[in-house]
């Protein structure tokens, strides 16, 4: 399941896009994250009936997990994509969080019901049947996620939603956890490893928690309204300190909330300088901004420059 969004890398700023190309593209990857979960688990499930292994197993409760954290993403991202509202006026942004927030639930759920299934088999010969299927069927699922991560990652670079990466991530896991069904079906089918099935099942569940530990706290860091990464607050400080006429710059904020950013500063102008002058300088800072974080809330607050090195963090030397 899913891997840690480490709040997606918003390094790609400026090939971002926001509006209705940004919302079409968040519903294509929800509706395709959906699809891609339920036909395998419909697979999955012919392979495990066939196989009885419980590492196809722990593959078919992922892929139940994925179809069921998927859909919390779809409804969650259209949620999230409703524009601000006399009740919501910062927008509904914190539904991803709060979808991924439940994703990691349900993933701890699964990781724990898969350590049930798989002890009693450590104590008992469990032998695997037509591995061959088995494995025929971890190959497609390898290609058809691999299908998916790809179209997700483009949907990140393009939105950077916390929730397509959370869903990216997981589904990147998957793939190798695929590949480790296949080894662990390998050994024991053919070199007759029968421990090798629940030893792979465990360590699958080890990395299903750990994935779970990584979602909850990206999501967590969002809902506590967290500062962006420290390489996007230099590049924010050094793009308003460019701007001929500023002078300085305190009480830069910077927030997420799903795929909107917030940002809020004080820049500090010649305070001999017309009142006129002073706010043209302020909205050509609000527009670079803007275009630098696509679909961005920018407030820019005028301040006139009383000297003194300013390290742009809110707090200004003497």
């Amino acid at each position: 399941m899913s891997g840690g969004p480490d709040q997606p890398a918003r390094k790609d700023a400026a090939a971002r896009v926001g509006g209705p190309e940004a919302a079409r593209l968040l519903r294509l990857a929800t509706t395709a994250s959906v699809a891609t979960a339920c036909l395998l688990i419909v697979v999955k499930l012919v392979a495990f009936v066939v196989t009885d292994s419980v590492s196809i197993l722990s593959t078919l409760i992922d892929s139940l997990l994925d179809a069921a954290a998927s859909m919390i993403n779809l409804i969650a991202v259209r949620h999230a994509l409703v524009p601000a509202d006399r009740e919501h006026r910062f927008g509904h942004g914190k539904a991803e969080p709060l979808a991924a927030m439940g994703q990691a639930a349900f993933i701890t759920g699964s990781a724990i019901f898969l350590v049930i299934e798989a002890a009693p088999r450590f104590f008992t010969t469990h032998e695997v049947a037509r591995s061959e299927i088995g494995i025929a069927v971890m190959l497609f699922s390898i290609v058809a996620t691999l299908a998916l991560v790809a179209l997700q990652r483009h949907v990140i670079r393009r939105t950077g939603s916390l929730a397509i990466s959370a869903d990216q991530l997981h589904y990147t896991g998957d793939v190798l956890v695929n590949g480790a069904v296949i080894v662990a079906l390998i050994l024991a089918a053919q070199l007759g490893w029968h421990l090798a099935d629940p030893i792979f099942g465990i360590g699958i569940a080890a990395y299903i928690l750990y994935n779970a530990w990584q979602i909850a706290s990206g999501a967590l860091d969002m809902l506590m309204d967290r500062e962006l990464p420290e390489e996007e607050r230099h590049s924010i400080r050094a793009a308003i300190l460019g701007h001929r006429g500023v002078l300085g710059i305190h009480d830069l904020r910077t927030r997420a909330s799903g795929p909107q950013i917030f940002i809020q500063c004080h820049i500090e102008l010649d305070p001999h300088q017309s009142l006129v002058q002073a706010h043209a300088i302020a909205d050509a800072v609000e527009g670079d901004l803007r275009e630098a974080f696509p679909g961005a809330e920018v407030i820019v607050h005028q301040d006139p420059y009383e000297g003194g090195p300013d390290r742009g963090d809110g707090i200004k030397s003497a």
